[in-house]
């Protein structure tokens, strides 16, 4: 008896949530083929990885990413790669690069702006072309792709606050199910963020009901952050689904009102209350007290009306600059009240405002004689909107509940990336580097909240059985070998928001597709991932 790779004397985690084991895992062709005493198969096997006081899982599945363009600039993913990813479910949002109204990609990276970047050639105009163009040019992990309803919208005409017409509807309904045809996942919205926040439930329901006749295709939703909203947002979504008959993903549940600090609990009693229904419903969550978004995400929806090109019209206009500041003052998503020094610029386009990356909008506000918001706008203008910021607005408290919560799962809302191009002077969220062994080394092990099966757990097969995959996520002979190695006593995250760009540590080894993509703690620079379909 021989195998390809065998990972000898580890403590397996099946990703099920069923106590570890002590066993050897045995790999062939791709796939887990035994999970035994293997002793006597080691002599024969070409490669053996030493697992003994290790944990050896499932490859993490990270169930809401922005990768989309970032996996054809970096194939190697080496910020998700070495936390142990190896699947990434991308188009989340509402923003996907894809579809593209009469083959014009352009116009959905226009209309979309800086959210994907950063490849300046988008060759594709469909799911299927950009799955072929990942797959051609090589991929170190697994992609799930969704479609965006923000794209949909753009693709079909419809940038405007107003409902889509007649042709506009049946055209989003359309390439929402050629997406769905060609293996995306499912839909995902953007309810705070334009053209997607447009959209009436009435619209929503009708596009979800497209998926309806297809196994496994699910809603995602970034839902309405609005002030007040915190509760309704939860129920939006719900009736969403049970109405079209389709799954939910409610995307990083979280608490971004500061008056409501604390009342987790209503958000998640909406979702007990749903499945105890028979709506299949489940969110997510990652383990930071900020976020992370554009600029231009803070603006009222009629400044963003149309389009970047639109947008940035208005504001290099006087009269409509001095609107925008007037109706920006009262406040972000319908009034939640700004604290400009909870917010830190974190990526600019241009060299003349490289020296801002790190700063509060605070400080530069005040470097520049204006106030927060007027300081805010000529970022905007001057980046061409190619400017995000991460903001401090959550408490440890909320997160250390909903990560507790049985039906959240674990995504970190972060992009694949490697320190090159726009990246390079950048200061992203470090949930792009850490969000995974953070969860190990902080709320599994430093500040214990939740079992280590569980955490696996959250990381692997609920995120498998959202996407339907049902030979990843899992531990089991048959399954595909996407297998994760790691120290439980060592594995932690080092990105700091000070010093974002770095790789964790205690994570020694990661197979995709059974092939070693980090080994001995080193990216090996293999590519043998690929974008997964659905029902496939």
């Amino acid at each position: 008896m021989s195998f390809d790779t065998i990972i000898q004397g580890g403590i397996v985690i099946t990703g099920d949530g069923s106590a570890s084991f002590r066993a050897d895992v045995g790999i062939s062709a791709g796939r887990i083929t035994d999970i035994a005493d293997l002793s006597d198969a080691v002599p024969n096997t070409a490669e053996v990885i030493d697992a003994a006081g290790m944990i050896v899982c499932p490859g993490f599945i990270d169930i809401h990413t922005h990768s989309d363009v970032t996996l054809v600039d970096h194939p190697g993913a080496q910020s998700k790669a070495y936390q142990g990813v190896t699947t990434e479910v991308t188009g989340n949002c509402g923003f996907s690069p894809y579809p593209s109204p009469d083959g014009n990609s352009g116009s959905v990276r226009e209309g979309i702006g800086p959210t994907l970047s950063s490849t300046e050639d988008w060759s594709w105009t469909d799911v299927s072309g950009y799955s072929e163009v990942v797959n051609q040019n090589g991929v170190s992990i697994n992609v799930a792709p969704l479609v965006g309803h923000s794209a949909l919208r753009i693709a079909a005409g419809a940038q405007n606050d107003a409902p889509p017409t007649p042709d506009q509807l049946a055209h989003m309904q359309r390439s929402l199910e050629i997406g769905i045809e060609q293996g995306a996942f499912g839909m995902s919205t953007g309810l705070t963020l334009p053209p997607s926040s447009y959209a009436t439930t009435d619209e929503l329901v009708s596009l979800a009901s497209v998926m309806s006749r297809f196994e496994h295709a699910f809603y995602a939703t970034h839902a309405r952050v609005w002030a007040g909203w915190h509760v309704k947002a939860v129920e939006e979504a719900v009736q969403i689904g049970r109405s079209a008959s389709v799954p939910v993903q409610f995307s990083h549940i979280a608490i971004v009102d500061s008056r409501v600090h604390g009342h987790g609990e209503q958000l998640v009693a909406v979702i007990d209350n749903a499945r105890g229904s028979g709506d299949d419903v489940t969110t997510d969550m990652y383990p930071y007290t900020a976020a992370s978004s554009g600029m231009s995400q803070m603006l009222p929806g009629w400044v963003q009306e149309g389009g970047v090109s639109a947008m940035l019209a208005r504001l290099r206009d006087p009269a409509t600059r001095k609107k925008a500041h007037e109706s920006t003052s009262k406040g972000w998503f319908g009034g939640l009240p700004f604290v400009f020094s909870t917010m830190v610029i974190a990526t600019v386009a241009s060299e003349e405002n490289a020296g801002l990356v790190g700063k509060s909008l605070e400080e530069i506000a005040a470097d520049r004689g204006v106030d927060g918001v007027e300081a805010m706008l000529m970022l905007i203008d001057e980046e061409d909107n190619e400017i995000s910021k991460i903001m401090h607005n959550r408490v440890e408290g909320d997160i250390r509940f909903f990560m507790e919560y049985e039906h959240a799962m674990i995504g970190s809302d972060g992009n694949a990336i490697e320190r090159t191009g726009i990246w390079e002077s950048s200061m992203p969220h470090p949930r792009f580097y850490g969000t995974f062994p953070r969860v190990l080394g902080k709320y599994v092990r430093d500040e214990p909240l939740i079992s280590l099966e569980t955490a696996v757990h959250k990381m692997t097969g609920m995120p498998a059985r959202r996407l339907g995959l049902s030979d990843r996520g899992v531990l089991r002979e048959g399954a595909v070998a996407d297998v994760v190695v790691f120290d439980p006593a060592t594995a932690i995250d080092l990105a700091t928001f000070e010093d974002p760009h770095r790789y964790p540590v205690g994570i020694p080894h990661v197979l995709v597709n059974g092939e070693p993509v980090i080994k001995n703690g080193k990216h090996t620079g293999a590519r043998p991932g690929t974008v997964l379909k659905r029902g496939v």
